[in-house]
């Protein structure tokens, strides 16, 4: 299996000497360039082994990242690329967010922050969809596909599609609902290709994954000046989807605030950019997605009742796969052909007793979690023909998932010292480790630390989700991700 390359973008010889050292330890292969046109030139090289993360320099002579990243995007829009900068501000986080930054990293960083925000941006790069993977080498196998991309022919799924192909006929508001991991985006893209919009934009927003303060900004846009650092005018995600479709994923976590310019944004055809004089028209067919139950958001106020009816004009419900299993063999062929492609490895062939393991397991993640799970199996497999012990993580996990209980010793036996008592964490067979190796407890701030990367691998690193999970406020959960150098 091939090294993934990592392009280091840095003007400062020391820097690229001490990222090198740091990319060459965590396993991967390192080549650097010192300015932009190099980066250029480098990534538009047909001939060389193609690169498959690149460490972004924000502040260069003569090209700027921003405008690198800008250059390479039409030739790469997949390629995941990790700003450096050492000023960390709110309108340089929007910026590189705007050109398609995939992380941002704050120098000094350390070695395992930038280890992780590779790993992560490599991860999302292959597999970060859902019913199918909309990134990396995949996503021109799904464009102008449409509801070919679906895969499912139980009741519940063929009726979720009915309805989207209802849906795609006329521009009306649409609410997909459903847990996460069900497909919703891939529904909603379906939807768009489907529909007399196909040839216009398709803009994606992730409402959970915004910090608070950057919400209004992200999606309206806002002017020079308004606010302290906007340097610049910035127009955001409802004037980049003028024309096209809008698709607004977890819609039920945008503050009260924001939830009001959003209705009258729907209702006017017009938005307010921050700090702005003049509303601006928009023509935009809005597609909106939530794991969560907006009724009861709206009962308890947590959600504009108004905002609801405006969203909730065409429901869709998508089944969980716990729902639909008759599915998982069509889905598990699917993903196999699509990693094979992708790894470029031998296609993988799996036994009777496997699918039966797959059709039986509950998937709290659904489809993402099936994804993955093949995707383990794949790599981890030495083999032609997967076997269930290819998947550990699924073996003896009952089909309802217990709460976390302790591991107790039998009268008959004694754990290490190191290792007991321990917590089991659902989902994956994850530990979370009591005792340190001094046979003392561990510091709790380790503990808090291992608690949130667990949380955040198993929410996908849904920032609103993982607060809401462990009971703490989403800026308190940065704060912490930021203490730990955790990746989100």
């Amino acid at each position: 299996m091939k090294q993934e390359r990592v392009l280091i973008v840095e003007d400062e010889l020391t820097q690229v000497m001490l990222l090198e050292g740091v990319i060459k330890r965590a396993g991967f292969v390192a080549e650097h360039a010192m300015d932009g046109a190099d980066a250029i030139k480098r990534l538009n090289d047909a001939g060389a082994s193609p690169i498959d993360v690149v460490l972004l320099d924000l502040m260069m002579p003569g090209m700027s990242g921003i405008e690198v990243l800008n250059a390479i995007r039409p030739k790469h829009p997949t390629l995941p690329v990790v700003m450096l900068t050492a000023h960390s501000s709110i309108t340089t986080v929007v910026d590189a967010m705007r050109a398609g930054a995939n992380d941002f990293i704050v120098k000094p960083a350390s070695a395992e922050r930038i280890r992780t925000a590779i790993e992560a941006a490599l991860k999302t790069n292959g597999f970060v969809g859902e019913i199918a993977p909309v990134s990396g080498q995949m996503t021109g196998q799904m464009q102008g596909h449409g509801f070919d991309n679906l895969v499912g022919t139980s009741v519940g799924m063929q009726r979720a599609v009915k309805l989207a192909k209802k849906a795609a006929s006329s521009s009306i508001p649409v609410l997909i609902e459903g847990e996460s991991g069900v497909g919703k985006e891939v529904f909603a893209r379906a939807i768009h290709e489907a529909s007399e919009r196909s040839c216009t934009a398709f803009v994606a927003v992730n409402c959970g994954a915004i910090p608070e303060n950057l919400v209004e900004s992200i999606l309206f846009g806002h002017e020079k000046g308004a606010f302290t650092g906007a340097t610049e005018k910035r127009i955001g995600k409802f004037q980049e989807a003028n024309g096209g479709t809008l698709f607004l994923d977890e819609v039920g976590e945008l503050p009260l605030d924001v939830q009001v310019k959003l209705l009258r944004a729907i209702q006017e055809k017009e938005i307010d950019p921050v700090g702005g004089k003049q509303s601006v028209r928009v023509d935009i067919r809005i597609i909106s997605a939530t794991n969560r139950n907006l009724a009861d958001l709206s009962a308890s106020g947590a959600f504009r009742e108004d905002l609801y009816y405006r969203l909730n004009v065409f429901p869709i419900l998508i089944p969980p796969l716990r729902d639909r299993n008759s599915d998982i063999p069509a889905l598990a062929e699917h993903f196999l052909a699509q990693i094979s492609a992708l790894e470029e490895v031998p296609r993988r062939r799996i036994t009777r007793d496997v699918l039966d393991l797959l059709s039986g397991y509950s998937w709290p993640g659904n489809i993402r979690q099936l994804q993955n799970a093949l995707f383990r199996a794949v790599i981890l497999s030495e083999e032609d023909t997967l076997r269930q012990s290819d998947f550990p993580h699924l073996m003896g996990q009952p089909l309802t998932m217990q709460p976390a209980q302790s591991i107790q010793p039998s009268p008959h036996q004694t754990l290490p010292a190191a290792t007991a008592p321990v917590e089991i964490m659902p989902q994956g067979g994850a530990l979370l480790i009591l005792h340190g190796q001094d046979g003392h407890i561990r510091p709790l701030a380790e503990l808090e630390a291992d608690i949130i990367r667990q949380t955040l691998l198993k929410y996908d690193g849904r920032m609103a989700e993982v607060a809401r999970r462990l009971g703490i406020g989403r800026s308190t959960l940065y704060r912490k991700v930021a203490e730990y150098g955790l990746n989100t």
